[in-house]
């Protein structure tokens, strides 16, 4: 009988609900005693599955045919460069499901567990530990990657219980990866595919992007690891120092433009129909095939078992859809039996789709997206918004939307409690506040809100909360530095002060 041991990074805390342990994991690394004669029948499966591997495939379809589950005769090979289908609409990568459920659900999951944490080339990712279903065809020798993935789940349980009264809640930490955000799971596999298609000698000459901020930075450092050019379309003044400066110290060639996102977004589909330049923005449904793991990668973390609720950060929109497509996979080839409401969370200042939920689905309309401390996501006429809708149509999910002062007052409330989160969390935070408000979540509903950025690239807007500086905002749980002659009774003054006020 198998006997699955799991080492984590930090230690096992107790849940006083319900008695069980819940574990706060950084890397989950299995190992698996059993008898000779199953291991032997895993050896086998696993030879057996390499075999197979030429018949497993992708290729791209057009998106509406998946919307409406209709066959379709359009398809492209994921070896040609091609962004829309013929009648201008989205693609999407489809996978050979039949070549897929030739192996059950139990032996995927063991072989995705097996490949957690290991060195071996390339399956240590995160996201090529789940080659098969991300890019079946190409070369372990083409891929580009930095063992990206394998983030935190761990358990928010101060957070929870201090301000929500939940005993079940975790925060998917994507940020926690090689460029400081999610964007490293799409981008490991788009730049695999375009070092690829270069070595078949397609004539790109790079790889272009639009970015607010976090694709550029994933964009230029898988670019660089491969000596690919990368060319980036930034908008001026509108994203943070630390994010400017990845492309920068990567080698990029970039291009800060007197617009906004969406002005650079269109420049860039212009310039890559005209020039050899690979697109890299997630209009390319090449990304969503890396995003979509790290949907997998919390089912493991859970031991397979399902969440309630996951709540998502929406800007372009794409990663609500990879989460949804990676949780339905997982559902169609019999690793789980359901999928979890999904919720994409929005800034106030930027919410095209938050309207057009309000309105029940009818004359969507994109916005004039104002500035956000959110930058990620301050997007106004998002390119994957039927993607979005079909992931929450299909999840029974729901939109949210935060206002600045909630964005920033919740990343201070995560923030005091040990997290250092950025505004994207901040935005999935305070859906979540609300949604607990609301009694849609309840206080016992497994609920994880995936941080998609490190905090550490947004250092300068806690600087003006905490500083109170911030123009028609309260900052009710800033914390300033107290101003103390360097004297002992003036110190000691102050400490007394404080202490009387925490007893």
């Amino acid at each position: 009988m198998a006997c699955t041991q799991i080492f984590q990074s930090h230690t096992s805390s107790l849940r006083p609900s319900s008695g069980h342990h819940r574990r706060s994991f950084s890397l989950i690394v299995r190992c698996t005693t059993t008898s000779t004669t199953n291991n032997q029948q895993l050896i086998t499966s696993q030879q057996e599955l390499h075999k197979k591997a030429t018949s497993f495939s992708a290729k791209y379809v057009p998106f509406s045919s998946i919307c409406t589950n209709t066959p379709t005769q359009e398809s492209y090979s994921l070896d040609e460069v091609v962004y829309r289908s013929s009648s201008g609409g989205l693609l999407d990568v489809q996978h050979d499901l039949e070549a897929l459920k030739q192996f059950d659900g139990k032996y995927w999951k063991a072989l995705f567990d097996s490949r957690v944490g290991t060195t071996k080339w390339p399956y240590g990712s995160g996201v090529w530990s789940k080659k098969e279903w991300v890019l079946p065809g190409i070369s372990d020798d083409d891929i580009v990657s930095a063992f990206e993935g394998n983030t935190n789940l761990f358990w928010a349980e101060r957070f929870g219980k201090k301000f929500l009264g939940m005993n079940d809640l975790w925060v998917k930490h994507c940020g926690i990866s090689h460029t400081g955000s999610f964007k490293d799971l799409g981008m490991t596999v788009l730049v695999s595919q375009v070092n690829r298609l270069r070595k078949l000698g397609q004539p790109l000459s790079g790889v272009g992007c639009a970015s607010t901020g976090d694709t550029s930075a994933a964009l230029s450092a898988y670019c660089a690891s491969a000596n690919i050019p990368s060319f980036v379309f930034l908008p001026s003044n509108k994203i943070s120092m630390a994010q400017l400066v990845q492309p920068i110290a990567n080698g990029a060639f970039v291009l800060s433009l007197d617009t906004d996102f969406d002005g650079c977004m269109k420049l860039i589909r212009e310039v890559t129909t005209d020039l050899p330049i690979y697109l890299a923005n997630s209009l390319n449904s090449l990304r969503l095939e890396g995003q979509k793991t790290a949907a997998i990668e919390i089912l493991q973390q859970f031991d397979w078992e399902v969440p309630d609720w996951v709540i998502i950060p929406g800007g372009n929109l794409g990663n609500i859809y990879a989460f949804y497509k990676g949780f339905k996979m997982c559902q169609e080839l019999g690793l789980i039996d359901r999928i979890p409401r999904l919720v994409c969370a929005q800034s106030a200042n930027a919410n095209p789709l938050y309207l057009y939920y309000k309105s029940g689905w009818k004359n969507f309309k994109p916005v004039k997206a104002e500035t956000t401390f959110a930058s990620a996501i301050q997007i106004g006429d998002p390119v994957s918004i039927d993607r979005a809708v079909f992931a929450i149509k299909n999840s029974n999910g729901l939109v949210a939307e935060a206002t600045e002062e909630e964005i920033m007052d919740a990343m201070a409330k995560a923030d005091s409690t040990g997290m250092f989160t950025c505004p994207h969390t901040g935005v999935a935070l305070t859906a979540l506040m609300k949604l607990r408000d609301e009694g849609v979540i309840g206080i016992n509903d497994k609920t994880v809100v995936v941080s998609t950025a490190h905090g550490l690239k947004f250092t300068q807007s806690k600087i003006e909360y905490h500083s109170k500086s911030i123009k028609d905002m309260a900052c009710q749980f800033a914390n300033p530095p107290v101003d103390v002659k360097a004297e002992y009774g003036a110190v000691m003054d102050v400490l007394k002060k404080f202490l009387v006020k925490k007893l």
